[in-house]
């Protein structure tokens, strides 16, 4: 049961998630009178479809994924896989209503509405979590006796501003400085009695845990928000998930974090499956509430993640785009075409091997 309750849950968020992003690509191309020949929230067999104007909608079986088909990208795909020769450059008079003879700006503004949609619905969703009360400000409430805040001298009390100068606002910025952390000594500025201070420390390991620790405990919530709290709250939750996914995103590069970090479809049903575990002995509320924590972080990393200037990703169409401004003319979409094709295979690739990360997460 818990299983089938985790599989709705993931299916809803996915959903939303997907669903948003496409919408934002949808919307800005048919205000600016480019034709979208397919709008498809899902992936694989189609359950239901309608057509409303020149546009298929299409629900799908698997909620991994969607698409937003404007006219004459497919066919230009099909002529690169095909091998045929004939291209829409040839054509006399070019059709301002399909996507790659629109004007480049108004391109550019296409491809950023899904991203933009995601951060969007993140705001949403980070404006309700945040008016249910569930924000820890940096402050210390504990010190783990012979930890490094303790040494460093800090005290019960303190709030932490900022870590090696950047600014810190909430609680869980610290547990991502950590996350990411491989020693060396760390500048921290806290706030006591009014006063800003600056101490050095070193994070201790902790066997337990698996990664370094500060050496403090934080166990209290914001009780009540006045005036414009909740505004500039969400925009720190905001900035958190960005932050977090971005340095994540470096962390998996530079080898900082490792492949168990990592989790596709399969891992997030299974991370859901965990959510609903622990936190349903709190009442529904608590779930709901780390449910919409999950589906900001999962619409600001597809937010983040389309915009990396990877081919067949909205950055990578996006460079185009921009070499089309910078040039006065655009690429010749064939060779374009070819590099979109190229990054798609690449990515089918990560996907696999993403699937097979999440078998090996769960079950070794």
């Amino acid at each position: 049961m818990n299983m089938i309750f985790s599989l709705i849950w993931f299916i809803i968020i996915f959903s939303i998630v997907v669903t948003s992003h496409e919408f934002g690509h949808f919307i800005v191309a048919k205000a600016n009178g480019i034709r979208v020949k397919e709008f498809m929230v899902g992936l694989g067999p189609v359950l239901f479809k309608w057509k409303k104007g020149n546009t298929t909608y299409k629900i799908c079986l698997l909620p991994l994924g969607g698409a937003c088909v404007y006219d004459g990208m497919d066919e230009l795909e099909d002529d690169v896989i095909m091998g045929t020769e004939q291209t829409e450059d040839a054509e006399e008079v070019k059709d301002k209503s399909k996507f790659l003879h629109a004007n480049p700006w108004v391109k550019f503004a296409v491809l950023i509405a899904g991203p933009l949609f995601n951060f969007i619905l993140g705001f949403i969703v980070a404006f309700v979590m945040v008016n249910m009360i569930v924000i820890r400000e940096p402050v210390i409430t504990e010190l783990i006796e012979g930890g490094a805040a303790e040494s460093a001298g800090l005290l019960p009390g303190d709030k932490i501003v900022a870590i090696d100068g950047e600014s810190i606002y909430l609680y869980d910025e610290i547990t991502v400085y950590t996350s990411l952390y491989h020693g060396g000594e760390v500048l921290v500025t806290y706030e006591r009695d009014g006063q800003r201070a600056n101490t050095v420390m070193t994070p201790l390991y902790d066997e337990d845990y698996g990664r370094y620790l500060f050496g403090i405990i934080n166990d209290t919530y914001v009780e009540e928000l006045h005036g414009t709290d909740a505004f500039r709250y969400t925009w720190y939750e905001m900035r958190y998930n960005v932050r977090m996914v971005w340095k994540s995103l470096g962390g998996l590069i530079t080898g900082r974090l490792s492949r168990k970090n990592v989790a596709g479809p399969v891992g997030v049903v299974n991370m859901v499956g965990d959510i609903i575990e622990e936190t349903s002995p709190y009442g529904w509320q608590t779930v709901l509430v780390n449910m919409l924590n999950l589906m900001l972080l999962l619409t600001v990393n597809l937010g983040v993640f389309n915009l990396l200037p990877v081919p067949a990703l909205d950055g990578g169409r996006l460079l185009f785009v921009i070499l089309e401004i910078l040039r006065g003319k655009p690429v010749p979409a064939k060779k374009e075409a070819y590099v979109h094709l190229a990054g798609m295979v690449l990515l089918l690739i990560i996907v696999v091997v993403v699937f097979f990360n999440d078998i090996h997460n769960i079950f070794m």
